[in-house]
């Protein structure tokens, strides 16, 4: 992934705001370069999402040489009406959890979770 991320088509479940945000949770001294890599987005969109995200106070961050820690705001509740009293803490834990199971090394239980009947 040399530089520019691969394109995505097509509609996808979370926005690009949270996917920075559930990387900074995973890691609070991750740099840009590896947020992006991450997220598969450009640097500047990463620079420009974590400028929204303190702008509206989810986060804040410490220079420490040359290292940025960020801070994210717990309590801060999320921004659309329909989840109205819905903090991030709520939405980290479920991405973390989620995050957690893709790496797990339990490859059986994987596939037991992606062939579960309906």
């Amino acid at each position: 992934m040399d530089g520019v991320p691969e394109p995505h088509t097509g509609w996808t479940f979370l926005t690009n705001h949270a996917r920075v945000l559930a990387a900074i949770a995973d890691n609070h001294n991750a740099r840009i370069r590896d947020i992006a890599a991450h997220c598969r987005l450009t640097e500047r969109a990463v620079q420009k999402i974590i400028a929204d995200l303190e702008q509206d106070g989810y986060l804040s961050h410490t220079r420490e040489g040359r290292t940025n820690t960020y801070r994210i705001d717990p309590g801060k509740v999320l921004r659309h009406p329909a989840e109205s009293g819905l903090a991030v803490a709520s939405l980290l834990s479920l991405l973390a959890r989620d995050e957690a199971d893709r790496t797990g090394s339990d490859s059986d239980q994987d596939d037991e979770r992606h062939h579960a009947p309906a």
